[in-house]
């Protein structure tokens, strides 16, 4: 069953959700020594090709996902630091699961960089394995799958 309380985002949310990946992902920006990708998104373009799914009466939790060759690709997912502890990113997960599913497609992939380690301790609770590390332009990466039963 798809959350309710998540749903796509629209053109008024794209400030938000520029907010929210911001406010997610700065933290990284002098452990990695880049911007993470998500920072440098064309969230207007993500928004208006419906890659983008947002949680909260005020934005706190979005995913950009992305309907690949046989699976789903879970391109970002951030919940904003004042709403961690809250279930956000557990809730946002789920719904990567069950949207995958209703699109037919059996399993999620994602990738996450190889020093945000608390990722990967994430990411493995909730069904992912670890597929390979790779080396992409200035990002050291870890790519995960999670195939749907």
């Amino acid at each position: 069953m798809i959350d309710k309380e998540i749903r796509p985002a629209v053109a008024a949310d794209v400030p938000a959700v520029k907010a929210v990946t911001d406010a997610a992902y700065h933290r990284y920006i002098e452990r990695i020594g880049v911007v993470p990708q998500p920072m440098e998104a064309d969230h207007a373009a993500e928004v208006a090709a419906g890659k983008v799914f947002v949680t909260g009466d005020r934005v706190v939790g979005l995913i950009v996902v992305e309907p690949c060759a046989g699976h789903l690709c879970l391109d970002s997912i951030a919940v904003h630091p004042d709403a961690h502890g809250r279930g956000v990113g557990r809730r946002l997960l789920h719904f990567v699961d069950a949207h995958a599913r209703a699109l037919g497609l059996p399993e999620v992939r994602l990738y996450t960089n190889a020093l945000m380690w608390e990722n990967q301790k994430i990411y493995p609770k909730y069904g992912y394995e670890v597929v390979e590390r790779r080396v992409d332009g200035p990002y050291d990466r870890i790519h995960y799958r999670k195939r749907l039963g």
